[in-house]
């Protein structure tokens, strides 16, 4: 038996860690207040590096992440990541908290959309189906910040721009993990995790001229805490899938939507409406059928290899 399928519950505690991780990422960038995007992503990839390296170097493996067979994929990936990022991160900091995580559920189902597209991936109807009802309830949270039927900000209002550009970095991110994906045939975990927050930082540094703003020291340690927190989060994530299949952990990544809620509430004092709790549910809902069936399919193309090499008669 593999240390993957004797492991389940070390696999699930780590997601959750993930989990928690990624949210005091989210936490501290909001907290920090409207910082240019690009700043904001230079804070989060720049110190996430340190706890990387650190990982990588207790494990054995940082001198072997450094080498690369594809180079210009990993630019290419830093650059889809930091535009979705930086997408992202603009919008976490206009919208409550609960609805920018769950608008950003819309990232596993682009990701679909683009591996039947890009990839010739094979989608069928089922799916296909949980696609078109996730994106419906992104719409259901969308709805009451785009104003389509008000005289008074429309699409001009921050709630407003701050959906749309969470919907569109959920698009870019899908993007970027067909990239990731590309990328695995021949690289490490390790090697697209460092280089990309290598590119990252790099990327972030040339949105200077656009406008830099001075940080006051409570904005400055909430900026780097949200690096360490992605690069813990990123640690535990990786580690998560060394104890545990993708279709047993995947479903706990919703858990981030009770803690968006509770987070947003103390911290923030957002109270969720009932558009977003509906359309959270919708969303949830649909990835989490998704992962079923890509649990299902997968165990069916086991059980159709186990019978094509057993002996018959």
């Amino acid at each position: 038996m593999t240390e993957t399928e004797s492991r389940p519950l070390l696999g699930i505690g780590l997601k959750v860690g993930s989990v928690v991780a990624f949210m005091g990422m989210a936490t501290a960038i909001k907290y920090a207040g409207q910082v240019p995007a690009g700043q904001i992503v230079f804070f989060r990839s720049f110190f996430a590096i340190l706890p990387i390296c650190a990982y990588l170097f207790v494990v054995g493996e940082l001198s072997g992440a450094w080498r690369t067979e594809r180079p210009l994929g990993h630019v290419a990936r830093g650059l889809v990541g930091v535009s979705s990022m930086a997408l992202g991160f603009y919008g976490l900091t206009r919208l409550p908290l609960p609805d920018a995580i769950a608008i950003g559920y819309a990232r596993p189902l682009v990701t679909v959309i683009f591996g039947a597209v890009l990839l010739g991936e094979v989608v069928r109807r089922y799916r296909w189906g949980a696609v078109i009802v996730g994106l419906l309830g992104v719409l259901v949270i969308s709805w009451p910040k785009l104003q389509l039927f008000r005289g008074e900000g429309a699409f001009g209002s921050a709630e407003a721009l701050g959906v749309a550009a969470t919907f569109i970095s959920a698009c870019i991110a899908g993007l970027a993990m067909v990239l990731v994906r590309r990328l695995l045939v021949t690289e490490k975990t390790a090697t697209i995790v460092l280089y990309f927050s290598v590119t990252a930082s790099v990327f972030a540094i040339a949105t200077i001229p656009f406008g830099w703003q001075s940080l006051d020291l409570e904005q400055t340690v909430s900026l780097i805490l949200s690096g360490f927190c992605g690069g813990l989060g990123q640690i535990l994530l990786t580690q998560s899938y060394r104890h545990a299949d993708v279709s047993t952990i995947a479903p706990f990544e919703y858990t981030s939507v009770l803690l968006g809620i509770g987070i947003g509430y103390y911290v923030f004092a957002e109270v969720p409406g009932w558009a977003t709790i509906i359309g959270s549910a919708i969303v949830t809902a649909s990835g989490i059928f998704i992962i079923y069936r890509e649990h299902r399919l997968g165990l069916e193309r086991r059980g159709v290899a186990r019978r094509s090499v057993t002996p018959q008669g």
